[in-house]
């Protein structure tokens, strides 16, 4: 039997993601667990076919194969039959009737109560600690059904904050399950890992996770020794109860109230219960269409006597912003960004690296109030579900040595002279380590002179253009509108690119003297690009007629 290492576990509350290390690729891949993974189509829009879904059902009539595997002495060295159904398996299981023995998440009660009965099966009660034994075991085996491999070294994301029971918890679980290594990484190292930052020097870094069932900020110190360690020091956290499930409850008492039913008019029956369970879903599938889409139908149909068929309500984007605004969830990012700085006396400028993560940070609007308080090169947020598990993975492979580079690339706008069409020229690629030369690249213009006019001032605007590669990932565009871009070949829904200008506000701007006449088709203008080592483009500019040095590596934008 092969014993695989370069695994990482990333453990939520509401999706659970696997990675390995790929030396062969030199990256880590997260793995798509068929069997139990999210479905990806049309009914996903996010594309997070590669999330398992935290949530099991215990078998309750277990065969002697099953009951056989259950042996601790077994289970360490072979997973024999079957102990539960996990992910998407036991949430279809059931849609239709909740049965007593399914667990919809376990992980709040593992970190504080792992005894604490989550369900039943039979007379006996489903503890945290149980059905967190359950999903690890169904999730190792669903990866060696996949992979043919099974993970005996394995390092497992943390939040900072947990509590030390959560991790001795998990610990006894992976060693009983044949995991003989199990190694634990806090989660803004991995963020910070999997967002490409290298970790050689000291850095402050704000996370913000935002998922199913809260909001925190993180505001942590990571050192290179600390890192290798896996360990961030954290100095100061904010949370707040807004997650996505709480605005799923939004949108379906919005939606509710617009039809004229009263949430509370069935009580809590069996029915309404069951009712309220399929409408919260559908709250999901519709807020999620609107993270790209401008309006999307919802059908609210109350339960009880059949009642006239309803036409489905027109659920729009502007309307779902309204909602989070009139809940406090814009509020609530500010109010945790407000917190961490003050607990520690800082200012948004002392924040070298703004790092998001969790789904429910690309409901729209969120990205924009981050983009007030903080530039756009600081902000690292286009892998939200799979940034920390990549760098558990990367943690795990021992490639903690990597540089830094520029994930997008960044392109000098230039006019054709002609037309007058705007054409964009790279000056930075993506890929690009840092510090570079001054003169990465280089190059001789001649003013366009769109007016006809003698031109005395020249700009120099720079875009960031993201470009579909192997990768998903997500982009804000100048607006704020999400678009998701990359993915798998041939696979549909992704853009090819997203280009957003950077300082067309406040361009970079020069002076020509004496200016530059429009019938004059010689290179008035040498100008060189450069990468700092802060992550900044600089730009220097000679004037060749004059032979004046109008720029010297003027820092123009910062980098992502």
């Amino acid at each position: 039997m092969k014993s695989a290492r370069g695994w990482a576990i990333d453990l939520g509350t509401t999706n659970t993601s696997v990675a390995r290390w790929h030396d062969a690729e030199g990256q880590p891949r997260v793995l798509e667990l068929a069997a139990v993974c999210r479905n990806a189509g049309p009914r996903d829009p996010m594309d997070a076919g590669r999330l398992v879904p935290s949530a099991v059902d215990l078998d309750d009539r277990p065969g002697l194969v099953d009951r056989l595997g259950a042996w601790p002495v077994i289970e360490r060295s072979a997973f024999l039959g079957r102990c539960a159904v996990i992910g998407r398996q036991a949430l279809e299981r059931n849609a239709a009737t909740v049965r007593a023995s399914f667990v919809p998440t376990f992980k709040p009660g593992l970190s504080t109560e792992p005894l604490r009965p989550l369900a039943r099966l039979g007379d006996e009660p489903i503890t945290a600690r149980r059905a967190a034994h359950r999903f690890l075991r169904e999730l190792l085996r669903e990866i060696k059904v996949a992979t043919g491999e099974r993970p005996r070294e394995l390092v497992v994301t943390a939040p900072v904050a947990v509590f030390e029971i959560y991790r001795a918890e998990l610990q006894r679980i992976l060693l009983r399950l044949g995991v003989g290594a199990v190694r634990f990484l806090d989660e803004p190292v991995a963020a910070a890992i999997g967002y490409g930052l290298s970790l050689t020097q000291d850095r402050t870094m704000l996370v913000i996770d935002v998922g199913g069932g809260t909001m925190h900020a993180v505001l942590a110190r990571i050192s290179p020794r600390h890192a290798l360690a896996g360990q961030a020091t954290v100095l100061a956290k904010s949370g707040r109860p807004f997650g996505g499930n709480a605005v799923d409850g939004w949108v379906l008492e919005a939606l509710c109230a617009e039809v004229g039913y009263d949430l509370r008019r069935d009580g809590e029956d069996e029915v309404a219960r069951l009712w309220r369970r399929f409408m919260l879903a559908e709250a999901c599938r519709v807020k999620e269409a609107l993270f790209f889409a401008d309006t999307e139908a919802f059908l609210v149909d109350p339960p009880g006597p059949p009642r006239a068929v309803r036409e489905p309500v027109r659920f729009t984007r502007d309307r779902l912003i309204g909602i989070l605004d009139d809940s406090g969830f814009y509020r609530g990012l500010h109010a945790s960004i407000d917190e961490v700085l003050a607990q520690t006396g800082m200012r948004a400028g002392d924040i070298e690296d703004v790092l998001v993560v969790g789904g429910s940070s690309l409901l729209p609007g969120f990205f924009s109030r981050l983009e007030q308080r903080f530039d756009r090169g600081q902000i690292r947020a286009w892998q939200p579900f799979e940034a920390v598990v990549q760098g558990g993975a990367t943690f795990a492979g021992g490639r903690m040595e990597a540089d830094d580079f520029i994930v997008h690339d960044y392109a000098l706008v230039l006019h054709d002279a002609k037309s007058g069409q705007p054409e964009y020229n790279v000056v930075v690629p993506r890929g690009t380590r840092f510090p570079t030369a001054s003169d990465l690249w280089k190059r001789e213009i001649i003013p366009t002179c769109a007016l006809g006019e003698p031109e005395s001032l020249f700009k120099l605007l720079v875009c960031e253009v993201s470009r579909a590669n192997g990768d998903r990932r997500f982009v804000w565009d100048a607006t704020g509108r999400l678009h998701r871009i990359g993915g798998e070949p041939g696979q549909a829904g992704g853009e090819p690119e997203i280009v957003v200008p950077l300082n067309e506000a406040n361009p970079t701007l020069g002076v020509l003297d004496p200016p530059h006449p429009p019938h004059e088709r010689r290179p008035r203008l040498e100008v060189s690009f450069g990468v700092n080592a802060d992550r900044w483009l600089i730009a220097t500019v000679r004037d060749l007629l004059t032979q004046r040095e109008l720029l010297a590596s003027e820092p123009i934008v910062r980098l992502v």
